[in-house]
């Protein structure tokens, strides 16, 4: 196959009145008395106002994005002249791997095609159309438009500002969310390119491990695969698989009978892949070849890791944690430790060139799973690949969010198309370990107060399940986050196996989070500043402080339309943690960023370690989250600019495979816990001493058993009523470190400065890392 690269420079332009100007070329529209200006495809409408100077450079400093509202009823033209030899018996297929959002396509003045979904990559024949010369526009319809065509019934139903996207097939978040500004978007935002395809040719493939024995000495594989071959005589033809890790080979073959087939294969002995701190998160390298009367007419390269995925849940838990909510890898319970994937950029044609540090991020702070948020797109090929080769497990809503969506028939088809585009995309790799139905739909049809029952959702309970039925039948699949199945609408929410705990925001200490019947939280967090260089970077000096009635911290925090009063009580928010930290609420900003992430740095430590303590009651937890989309005051643990906050490097340290911790248990006395979420046993040697006068409480050897967690000592009545305790320890790997503050809040702020200080070398966060995370050894 041959592919011609139609991304970078095109032109575009636009008209607020759209609708009366028709153009099916771009020689066309450069004719007419519409201004026309250069742009870069990936891209997006926004970016390309700000670089053509209409919009301010910076989209993301001050109030500037707001200005960008006016633009939204926008008609948008993208359009580029490209040379193409002709492709003599191959097709012509055109390939938008992502056009946002409504669109009509032109090729040298016929309309090829039209689109009405962001996520989705879209293909379309243009065989008999292309010519030496040609021209290709693309007419990009505002979403305003296409969304007042909907009835919106009653049981259609979301946040104020979110409505039009109800219908329309692109990321939730884009329309305004408490993360994420308002940036409802236009453009070409993933690569074009023009694909010869020969005529006969591998269509797709599907490998997938059916099979894999408890004492993992042999994996079952299937490859499903079908074919492009233009006849119905079949004679003649062959498929072949070969694959190889390390030492670890296999290989087959069979004629083809049809063109979809399929190849059953064991592997004696596989390489298996782990999730991070379980094991080398092995893939094989596979080819798969096609013959025609023996000589090879394609082939298709890829990764495959072999690993089983179960979710273990019950419909419902209670106090007594008598339900389940686990993942179980090579028949291997696995206690999740990760994070929620929310965009990379507010802009998405900026996300590929973020991914790897993000990435990177995950697994330096200790992460094995990740969740990808239902307000999102379905992230870029090379998340997928990152997060393969990390061991990192992926967590995959599809893109709804906190809303009551359609019901409608028309609605259902749009949707099984996109879920299967997706499913057949992602389903090759093996960091995806679940699927799930959407974020917070089940409760949102709670809330209208409509008397809407989430199991009668006919999208989650049976559009997705019957296409992944279809696509993908060997991975387990969550009809929704939390999923408020029959069971627990008997019984009431505090029933949930699984949960997002949004509650006492300021107050991380409080029986709602100490004591929830959730098995797994899939959803917690807590505000902060980012540092003060990047907020310097985002707000004009005039309006750094202070933070009362400032319109500039509300829309960064994120109030994503100003004057509308959405989300305005993040600001106070972060005031009233600060004050749970230490009283009051400081009165400059420096001492307010510090209050800010130390309340979330020990926060999300309380959290983290609560149920890490309680290893297998509790089964999981992905904090919320990872990095920020933009640049705002939030939950992330990392700034929009890479600036890691105080809660990095503490949950860092909280997140090592094998930590020891100190707990706090409920009638306030202190115990010592080791845990061990890796596959060996192991030995080591720890010291807990007192931060302010480097005095020993505990010096003792403690064996701590694969996969679970050992309670050690009490620890000794501390010195004062309040401070800091240290705890190293030093095993056959290496050494670790971790920290506890004693008594409760509020500290002194100059108190936690000092006891920060003398832990991390900084009195807001180390320079360099000071947790060296431990691998112990381990046998498959």
């Amino acid at each position: 196959m041959t592919q011609l690269d139609l991304s970078g420079d095109w032109r575009f332009a636009f008209a607020s009145d759209g609708a009366q100007w028709e153009f099916s070329t771009g020689d066309a529209l450069e004719a007419s008395t519409l201004e026309t200006y250069p742009c870069t495809v990936p891209g997006n409408f926004e970016l390309d106002l700000s670089a053509n100077g209409i919009l301010d450079a910076d989209l993301f400093y001050g109030l500037n994005i707001a200005k960008a509202r006016e633009y939204e009823t926008s008609h948008v033209w993208y359009f580029r002249q490209f040379d193409c030899t002709n492709p003599g018996g191959d097709r012509a297929v055109l390939v938008f791997e992502g056009i946002d959002c409504i669109a009509d396509i032109f090729l040298n003045g016929a309309r090829v095609a039209s689109t009405d979904n962001m996520l989705i990559p879209h293909e379309f024949d243009v065989t008999g159309l292309i010519q030496d010369r040609n021209d290709l526009l693309v007419h990009i319809h505002p979403v305003a438009e296409r969304a007042a065509n909907y009835p919106y019934p009653p049981s259609v139903t979301c946040m104020p500002h979110i409505v039009e996207g109800s219908y329309i097939r692109k990321a939730p978040h884009m329309f305004g969310w408490d993360i994420m500004p308002r940036a409802v978007s236009a453009g070409l935002w993933r690569p074009v390119s023009l694909e010869l395809r020969p005529p006969e040719r591998i269509a797709w493939l599907y490998l997938a491990t059916k099979d894999l024995d408890v004492d993992h000495s042999k994996a079952s594989l299937v490859l499903r695969y079908q074919l492009d071959i233009p006849t119905s005589e079949w004679h003649g033809y062959e498929v072949a698989i070969e694959g190889k890790c390390g030492g670890s080979t296999f290989s087959t073959s069979g004629a083809v009978l049809f063109r979809s087939g399929r190849l059953d294969l064991n592997v004696d002995h596989p390489e298996l892949w782990w999730p991070l701190g379980r094991g080398p998160a092995n893939l094989y390298d596979i080819v798969v070849r096609l013959f025609k009367d023996g000589r090879e007419i394609d082939v298709r390269s890829f990764r495959h890791g072999i690993r089983s995925v179960r979710l273990d849940r019950t419909p419902t838990t209670d106090k007594e944690g008598s339900g389940e909510f686990c993942f179980v890898i090579n028949h291997e319970r696995v206690f999740a430790r990760g994070t929620n994937w929310v965009p990379a950029d507010a802009y998405h044609s900026r996300d590929i060139d973020r991914i790897p540090a993000m990435v990177g991020l995950a697994v330096e702070i200790g992460c094995n799973m990740i969740r990808c948020w239902g307000g999102n797109v379905y992230e870029n090929d090379l998340f997928y690949d990152l997060c393969d080769e990390a061991g990192i497990m992926v967590w995959q809503d599809f893109a709804m969010a906190c809303a009551a969506y359609p019901q409608d028939a028309e609605f259902q088809t749009r949707l099984a198309e996109e879920a299967r585009e997706t499913a057949r995309r992602l389903r090759q790799h093996a960091c995806l370990v679940l699927w799930a139905g959407d974020n917070e739909c089940d409760e949102a049809r709670i809330a209208v107060g409509l008397g809407l029952d989430p199991n009668d959702n006919v999208l989650t309970r049976k559009v997705l399940p019957d296409v992944l039925r279809d696509e993908d039948p060997f991975r387990p699949y969550l009809p929704s986050s939390p999923y408020l199945s029959p069971e627990v609408l008997s019984i009431g929410k505090p029933g949930m196996p699984e949960a997002h705990l949004w509650g006492v925001r300021h107050d991380y200490r409080a029986d709602f989070y100490r004591h929830t019947n959730a098995h797994f939280i899939s959803e917690i967090g807590f505000l902060s500043c980012p540092a003060e260089s990047s907020i310097r970077r985002f707000i004009p000096e005039t309006d750094l402080w202070p933070y009362q009635n400032n319109p500039v911290w509300k829309l960064h925090a994120t109030s994503p339309i100003p004057g509308y009063n959405l989300f305005d009580y993040r600001v106070e928010l972060l005031a009233k943690e600060a004050a749970t930290m230490f009283g009051s609420p400081p009165d400059n900003l420096e001492d307010f960023i510090f209050a800010t992430q130390a309340f979330q740095a020990e926060g999300m430590k309380f959290i983290v370690e609560r149920f890490r303590s309680q290893m297998w009651r509790r089964t999981g937890i992905l904090w919320w989250n990872l990095i920020d989309g933009w640049p705002q005051f939030s939950d992330a643990v990392v700034d929009y600019f890479f600036e890691k906050k105080l809660a990095f490097d503490v949950i860092r340290s909280s997140q090592q495979p094998v930590c020891m911790m100190i707990r706090e248990e409920d009638d306030g006395s202190l115990s010592v816990v080791g845990v061990n979420d890796t596959r060996c046993d192991v030995r080591i040697e720890y010291r807990v001493e007192d931060v302010d006068t480097n005095s020993v409480i505990i010096h003792n050897v403690i064996s701590l058993p694969a996969n679970a967690t050992t309670f050690g000592t009490s620890a000794p009545p501390v010195p004062r009523p309040q401070g800091a305790l240290h705890i190293s320890w030093t095993g056959p790997d290496g050494a670790g470190d971790n920290h506890f503050l004693y008594g409760e809040p509020p500290y002194g702020l100059d108190d936690l400065k000092r006891w920060y200080f003398r832990l991390f070398g900084s009195p807001v966060r180390p320079d360099e890392p000071v947790i060296p995370e431990i691998r112990p050894t381990w046998s498959p």
